[in-house]
């Protein structure tokens, strides 16, 4: 079974994990309401990618015998101003999991709780992903972002995301 300290903190990453996707969803609704339809779908699989991550930790902790408790998800907060605004919020928010699951492991590692550990591996390799497509995702758009082909390349390119 689970160290309850770290089981506490994987139950509260399951409701971080939720609202993060519920968070690019409203992204996503941000996007399509402008007909920015590429972005709105890159949002929208990133909303279901952040529900898979959910799933995972709710999956590991059964398997190991832990309780889940389900907790409320709040609603996103922040409007937006223009497009920078919410790749940059997007960029925070994923800076802030990833020092949620770091905080997670630190935790495993003081209670010496080794399978967690190893289980958060996979997180924090994706973190470093997740945050490195957040700030490519910047570096475009300042870069295309004035100029209305660019924009649409840009559009176009995130569209194809699967």
């Amino acid at each position: 079974m689970i160290n309850e300290k770290v089981a506490a903190l994987l139950n509260e990453q399951i409701n971080k994990e939720i609202y993060s996707a519920y968070l690019y969803l409203d992204m996503s609704n941000y996007f399509d309401a402008r007909g920015l339809d590429g972005f709105a779908k890159w949002y929208m699989v990133q909303a279901r990618e952040e529900l898979d991550h959910a799933l995972r930790i709710y999956r590991y902790m059964q398997d190991n015998d832990s309780a889940v408790t389900l907790l409320a998800i709040e609603q996103p907060s922040r409007g937006y101003d223009n497009t920078l605004d919410v790749l940059n919020t997007a960029l925070e928010h994923e800076e802030y999991v990833t020092n949620s699951i770091h905080t997670i492991y630190c935790e495993a590692d003081k209670q010496h709780d080794l399978r967690t550990m190893e289980f958060l591996q996979w997180f924090i390799n994706e973190q470093g992903e997740e945050e490195t497509n957040a700030r490519d995702l910047i570096t475009k758009l300042r870069i295309f972002a004035n100029d209305g082909k660019g924009l649409y390349l840009l559009n176009q390119e995130l569209g194809e995301r699967e």
